[in-house]
């Protein structure tokens, strides 16, 4: 099935591992030209733009930094500078926060700690939606996809802000999904349960993953290219009409 995603140009942040580097690959395999961004993963996201065509100006890797609204600007610029604009975005790079520790309660948490979770996880994503748009719209097409969490369904302790940030995604894509979808750009989230990325089978206990396969109808947790099938045919021509929607990948939990 050809997807449609041939020639268009595709803004991946957070694409120096796990469900974003994924994604790179698949959006590069149906000929689209990606853009990759990193934070601390230059050397990642180079071999990566290399292995999917930087040398025939089908690849580049641009630094993108949730915490620098600056280096917000600068990616979506190099993307336009290079290919005259941005017809797919996937925003997939994401601020986490650090784990608290046992027994913490949200009222023990400091402001200096989750705001600024909030503040790059929810204002600097929808910075860089704003960012693209102008040019979806003139050209008539465009696809955003922000990347959500099972958490803003199924919570868990210590979670409660990265929730919060994730979640209020979901009020702004369907809103902007009334607001972009006549000018043929499509605004929908993919939700991904718990996934097999490094950082989740290296932190995660065992007796967790467990946990989680049992509860879990199709008997395994995704992989990052589970997700990555479900975004680009979101992000392509081969969506006719799915706009504003949130999608699991989560094996039907």
């Amino acid at each position: 099935m050809d997807l449609g995603i041939a020639g268009r140009t595709a803004l991946i942040t957070g694409a120096s591992s796990g469900i974003g580097m994924a994604t790179a690959r698949v959006f590069a395999a149906e000929g689209a030209r990606v853009v990759l961004t990193y934070r601390t993963g230059e050397r990642r996201a180079r071999e990566l733009a290399e292995e999917l065509g930087a040398g025939s100006d089908l690849a580049c890797a641009v630094p993108y930094d949730l915490g620098d609204p600056s280096s917000v600007d600068a990616a979506v610029r190099a993307a336009e500078n290079r290919w005259g604009g941005v017809d797919i975005l996937v925003a997939n790079a994401v601020r986490r926060g650090p784990r608290l520790p046992p027994g913490t309660h949200v009222e023990d948490v400091p402001a200096q700690q989750w705001q600024p979770l909030l503040r790059d996880n929810l204002e600097q994503t929808m910075r860089t939606v704003q960012l693209v748009l102008p040019g979806m719209r003139a050209r008539k097409w465009g696809r955003v996809a922000l990347l959500s969490s099972h958490r803003t369904r199924d919570g868990a302790p210590g979670q409660e802000f990265y929730a919060a940030g994730k979640a209020a995604l979901h009020g702004f894509a369907r809103s902007l999904a009334w607001d972009a979808g006549p000018d043929g750009v499509f605004v929908n989230l993919v939700s991904p349960g718990l996934t097999r990325t490094s950082g989740v089978l290296v932190d995660l206990p065992a007796e967790v993953r467990e946990r989680e396969l049992r509860r879990t109808p199709s008997g395994r947790l995704s992989t990052p290219e589970d997700v990555a099938a479900a975004l680009a045919f979101l992000c392509a021509e081969a969506n006719g009409n799915i706009n504003g929607a949130v999608v699991d990948v989560s094996g039907g939990r």
